[in-house]
């Protein structure tokens, strides 16, 4: 099956659904594919019946309104050609011919190994909100929420909503970033809002700063924590573990296309135009900066692909803020080099290939860790312990081959019979 489209938009957050109704205010010819079953990516996750706030209505209408075509369970393969790209949807490869690409792929979260990391019931805090979001009954479970971050509060307010008994969030920024930032929302009436609602909503939660989790261990019929709580040894018991040190991009299809990206995500330049002709990107995708920065990236990605430029320069003023806000959050929330050391040798530092870090030690580069220990060859392809690697040892990915994500012989003997 082959489609051509004027726009084609990778990823149905918010970023992806802003530069939809940006281009669609100039063509009909717009295309947007998720690999989700709804759109709204992680942050707008289960699509407008369960929108998690006004903006998030308010964006969800105006995409039912543009009547955008978009196609969810798709999943970018290959880049075969110039402008093309193989897609797998519904277990059926199809091929999408494009004129011009806005890349939104959005981040996942950053895991970083320690003792106990891959137990049962340890999960990533974003990871652990999606499972509840899907069915999964936490009330009076006793929940351990960690890492580093705003997402970490949002989760436990989330949790908390849900009965569970949310014992502590543990961040591992010390108070007096988190003094400063907090500071630095006073000239931001929107953001400040957001963190007193938050605050709010996790009423009665322990907030712990410069607090991490050194590993953890299953005794009986629950994990143990232990902690180091502002220099201090603390065990904790839980019924799960919601932790993640942050975000990392996903950059899997600007790196197959060939697109120059730099240690935050794609470069990008104010039209958020990468380094590859009639390519675009948006969002997390070019760096951890927030849903305000993604929205208006994705609106002036979506103008520019349609030379829409009078409504494009109108958003220059309000994008400016936003990146000064992201440059502060990166700034307190960067992780301390505590948290880089905590793997011992005999940690499993790439799940899909049961690899330790112990082997991974003499390597000097990522590629030379593949080849000796199959790190990164796994599912996943990387996704995991690949970002893990680069923060605890530096490891730079040096490159992406397709499949992106696994398909069957069958569905690949499939498109060539065609």
């Amino acid at each position: 099956m082959n489609n051509t489209v004027d726009i084609l938009i990778v990823g149905a957050g918010p970023a992806g659904l802003a530069a939809a109704y940006a281009a669609s205010q100039q063509t009909d010819s717009v295309l947007v594919i998720d690999d989700n079953p709804h759109t709204g990516g992680q942050i707008w996750r289960g699509g407008p019946d369960k929108a998690p706030s006004v903006n998030a209505k308010i964006w969800f209408k105006r995409i039912q309104d543009s009547k955008l075509n978009i196609l969810t369970n798709a999943t970018v393969i290959d880049a075969p050609k110039i402008n093309t790209l193989s897609i797998n949807h519904n277990e059926v490869i199809k091929t999408i011919t494009y004129k011009k690409l806005i890349i939104a792929t959005g981040a996942r979260e950053l895991f970083l190994p320690f003792p106990g990391w891959t137990l049962p019931n340890v999960f990533g805090a974003g990871g652990l909100q999606a499972i509840v979001k899907s069915g999964l009954p936490v009330t009076n479970k006793r929940i351990l929420v960690s890492g580093s971050g705003p997402l970490l509060l949002a989760v436990a307010a989330y949790l908390k909503q849900h009965n569970a008994k949310v014992i502590a969030v543990a961040e591992q920024a010390p108070i007096t970033k988190l003094a400063k930032f907090t500071g630095g929302l006073l000239v931001q009436p929107a953001k400040l809002a957001q963190a007193i609602k938050l605050k709010l909503q996790t009423r009665g939660i322990k907030y712990k700063t410069s607090s991490w989790i050194t590993s953890v261990r299953k005794e009986n019929d629950c994990l143990v924590a232990t902690m180091s709580v502002a220099g201090k040894k603390k065990e904790i018991e839980c019924d799960y573990i919601a932790n993640a040190y942050g975000l990392v991009p996903n950059l899997e299809i600007p790196q197959m296309l060939g697109c120059t990206h730099q240690p935050a995500g794609v470069f990008v330049n104010k039209n958020q135009e990468t380094s590859v002709e009639n390519i675009y990107a948006v969002g997390e995708t070019t760096g951890i900066g927030g849903i305000d920065l993604a929205l208006l990236q994705g609106q002036i990605a979506g103008y520019d692909a349609t030379i829409n430029t009078q409504k494009k320069v109108a958003l220059r003023g309000a994008i400016r803020k936003a990146e000064r806000f992201a440059i502060a959050l990166n700034s307190t929330f960067a992780l301390r080099d505590d948290i880089k050391q905590l793997a011992s040798g005999d940690t499993i530092v790439c799940r899909c290939e049961d690899v330790q870090l112990s082997r991974i030690l003499p390597c000097n580069t990522w590629r030379e860790a593949k080849l000796q220990t199959r790190c990164g060859m796994g599912p996943c392809q990387g996704r995991i312990c690949g970002p893990a690697l680069n923060t605890i040892k530096g490891f730079k990915v040096s490159s992406v081959r397709p499949p992106l994500f696994p398909v069957t012989i069958n569905q690949v003997v499939s498109e060539h019979s065609e």
